[in-house]
């Protein structure tokens, strides 16, 4: 080997070197990103599901255009949600829709946003629907809550107000402020 040869060699030897220990100081400066979308477990779309107490009664029954189920939460997502609720006497009184819902099971908890739409399944109830943006349903306690702007509507009167309180199992609701109504005499 000649001197032009071993100067070539020691010329692409040094590149290399250089180039080597950019790239590690390159890599030690980047934060390493890691990936905090979780992945539901399963999914299901055109789902209908039914749930049951403890003595076989039909408890909810769901249907949803999308369903999505994470595990390590015990959380499950809905889109276009459709609940049917049975409080304690077995028959279903309520029909809740939204845009969105969420159910947890470990805390037994529904929680509906957007367009949330509650008509009531009897047309004799004096309730006949009621809307707001955001509720939330204890299932084990059947207590219904809601923070938002609250719009009901019945026979022969209308109301609004801020706030729920609704315990379904005693038929008894509240709205809790800033309320507002106009009743229709016969």
């Amino acid at each position: 080997m000649n001197r032009v040869t071993l100067a070539i060699i020691a010329f692409f030897a040094a590149a290399i070197v250089l180039y080597w220990q950019v790239q590690s100081k390159r890599n030690e400066q980047q934060p390493t990103t890691v990936s905090t979308v979780e992945r539901p477990d399963y999914v299901a779309d055109n789902l209908k599901s039914v749930s049951f107490d403890e003595n076989g009664k039909v408890s909810t029954r769901v249907s949803a255009t999308h369903m999505a189920h994470f595990a390590d939460t015990d959380t499950t997502l809905f889109e276009k949600p459709i609940y049917h609720i049975y409080p304690d006497n077995g028959d279903a009184q309520w029909k809740m829709s939204a845009d969105q819902g969420q159910l947890n099971r470990t805390q037994h908890k529904v929680v509906l946003q957007n367009n949330v739409m509650i008509d009531a399944i009897t047309p004799k109830d004096p309730i006949r629907s009621l809307t707001t943006e955001y509720l939330e349903l204890d299932v084990s306690t059947m207590i219904m809550t809601s923070p938002e702007q609250v719009f009901m509507s019945g026979s022969g009167f209308n109301a609004s107000g801020v706030g729920l309180y609704a315990d379904l199992n005693a038929q008894q609701l509240k709205l809790l402020s800033d309320i507002k109504g106009t009743y229709e005499s016969k």
